[in-house]
């Protein structure tokens, strides 16, 4: 019996074993299928832009180490901007609808596509949006077209901004673990919920000053857009007086309630089609591919864009975060590269890893010498974030960039108190009176208090010298705009922080212009490099196979599944970190 529960075992995971093997190579047929085949555009199309997945500034590039295989991923931002402006120019695209965009991405990427759709519509072709469902981040895209429509029975959003912060003070004392926190900067707030249950007057101040800044962008686009005058698009979200479709179209939210089958009635008349014809609708990230491939990517002059985009860790580094090894063969790659011209630093991340932060810094200082490196920031540029960035000969960054949090700290975990309501007892065998300076079963003692505010200290004041000598500010004018606080990207350049409001294209032109260069072409950093054993490590599981991730949500609810998280991710991290004091989520 037991032998052939043994062989039916063995069957079992050389089965499973084989048919990850194949689901991975079936993947790569897939992947390598769809790079070969073109994508074809129908004439008197439609282009679509709805989102099903989160929005990254850049798709990527991967190279297989172990394989010669090589493909790219056009979902990323900047295909997104490149397909907008190439369907302005192309004869089969006759307009654009933006469908239930669900946009996944912050508030200055959303700019940005609108602004984008700003300058398509100059081709005098239409812009329409349908929702059954506007978020706010979706309607402020939206009010760029032309005509709003709301499902008859449907919802939009339109309240003002909140942000939220859980506090776990409390769940610390009742679970017996704490987190010990050394920090400095009086807003540098990413550990305050593990300090007190409620939240400081400095953090609300810089929350409150953060999100006003970036209601007031809102609210200015909106008002150019509608032609509503931005007091009352306050009043309006204070009254919540577009909390039903009569309302929102009584209001001059929308300008008509409709059915999808009716708007789509509307789209045949724009393309001049009959009822019983089929629609030409081409999707933005089919057309994003379509429109990379199509663009010129020989010349003689060349300007690098190197994404740096995520939280920043150790080591190599990937497309969801920093890693210094990454990042130094783009550079070294741009600067060496005859071709290259300047070089654009495209940054969106909160910070994290101190280390990290300065050792590409370093690098970013010895490509400068070399070549003018411009920086761009997106959606974040935050402490670590900003710390490489000051590197930059010049920062452009977006109205509602979130930025600065110049300031340091560290989490260490702490059982101690658990492990005594477990009745463990740990105890240590040293060479050296400091041999163990910390232990998690023991009780933070005070000479391991002292030598880590040390560090943070020593790091905090290396900061404020990057940025005194990256920004031309006196180390004091710097502590003034410092602390760990956070500013959008128009309270960045009121105080010297960056130097123009901009997005990624007034970056790209920037260099060009101040190179003298006429006829260029963008070449996009990094390419990742991965491996079967690395992408079958990272594999998640075959289609009946949940990953753990969602298990987690589905036994623990959403809430204590975002808890979990964020416990988890302070808990994970190794050394100082320069990152955004809270975890900011718009609603």
């Amino acid at each position: 019996m037991k032998f052939l529960r043994n062989l039916l075992a063995a069957i079992l995971g050389t089965l499973i074993a084989l048919g990850i093997v194949v689901m991975f190579f079936v993947i790569i047929a897939a992947v390598a299928g769809s790079s070969e085949e073109p994508i074809k555009v129908k004439d008197n199309s439609i282009l679509e832009i709805t989102f099903d997945q989160p929005l990254k500034d850049y798709g990527g590039k991967y190279e297989f180490t172990d394989i010669d295989f090589k493909f790219e991923e056009y979902n990323g931002l900047n295909n997104v901007l490149l397909a907008i402006e190439k369907a302005a120019e192309d004869d089969k695209i006759k307009g654009i609808s933006i469908y239930n965009s669900f946009l996944m991405t912050g508030s200055a990427n959303t700019r940005t596509i609108r602004e984008a759709l700003e300058k398509f519509k100059e081709s005098g072709k239409f812009v329409y949006a349908y929702g059954d469902f506007y978020a706010q981040k979706d309607y402020y895209l939206a009010t760029v077209a032309d005509s709003i429509f709301l499902n008859p029975t449907g919802n939009l959003d339109f309240r003002g901004l909140s942000s939220e912060v859980l506090y776990l003070k409390d769940l610390q004392e009742n679970s017996g673990i704490k987190m010990e926190v050394i920090r400095h900067g009086k807003y540098k707030s990413a550990v305050e919920p593990y300090l007190t249950n409620e939240m400081s007057a400095e953090n609300r101040e810089q929350i409150s000053e953060l999100l006003e800044s970036i209601w007031s962008t809102y609210l200015g686009d909106i008002s150019e857009s509608r032609g509503m005058e931005v007091s009352q698009l306050d009043a309006f979200a204070d009254e919540l007086a577009a909390r039903t479709p009569e309302l929102a179209l009584q209001n001059a939210f929308v300008d008509k309630l409709a059915y999808l089958d009716e708007y789509n009635g509307l789209l045949r008349k724009q393309l001049a089609i009959e009822k019983d014809e089929d629609m030409n609708k081409i999707s933005i990230l089919k057309y994003a591919e379509y429109a990379a491939k199509k663009v010129k990517t020989a010349g003689k002059d060349k300007i690098a864009v190197i994404y740096a985009q995520g939280e920043i860790g150790y080591g190599k580094g990937n497309d969801n975060y920093i890693g210094q090894e990454t990042m130094f063969k783009s550079l070294k790659d741009a600067r060496e590269d005859d071709k290259v011209k300047a070089i654009v630093m495209r940054i969106n991340s909160p910070g994290g890893m101190a280390l990290t932060s300065d050792i590409i810094w370093r690098e970013i200082e010895i490509t400068k010498k070399v070549k003018p490196v411009i920086v761009s920031m997106g959606n974040l540029a935050a402490s670590g974030g900003y710390y490489m960035a000051v590197a930059g000969d010049k920062i452009f960054a977006e109205p509602s960039t979130i930025t600065g949090s110049i300031g340091v700290f560290a989490t260490i975990p702490n059982v101690s108190e658990l492990a005594n309501k477990w009745g463990i007892n740990a105890e240590q065998v040293n060479t050296n009176k400091n041999s163990t300076i910390y232990s998690v079963f023991e009780k933070d003692n005070e000479n391991f208090k002292k030598y880590a505010k040390e560090g943070i200290e020593e790091f905090y004041q290396t900061f404020l010298k990057r940025v005194s000598d990256g920004r031309n500010m006196e180390v004091a004018e710097v502590d003034s705009v410092a602390q760990g606080r956070v500013w959008t990207g128009i309270q960045a350049k009121e105080r010297g922080l960056v130097d123009e409001i901009g997005g990624l294209d007034d970056a790209v032109a920037f260099a060009a212009e101040s190179e003298e260069l006429e006829d260029y072409a963008v070449k996009n950093y990094p390419v990742y490099e991965t491996s079967i054993e690395e992408l079958l490590q990272n594999f998640s599981g075959l289609g009946f196979m949940k990953g753990k991730e969602q298990l987690l949500k589905e036994e623990l609810g959403e809430e204590a599944y975002q808890i979990l998280q964020q416990m988890k991710s302070v808990t994970a991290k190794k050394g100082l970190q320069a990152r955004m004091p809270f975890e900011m989520n718009i609603k």
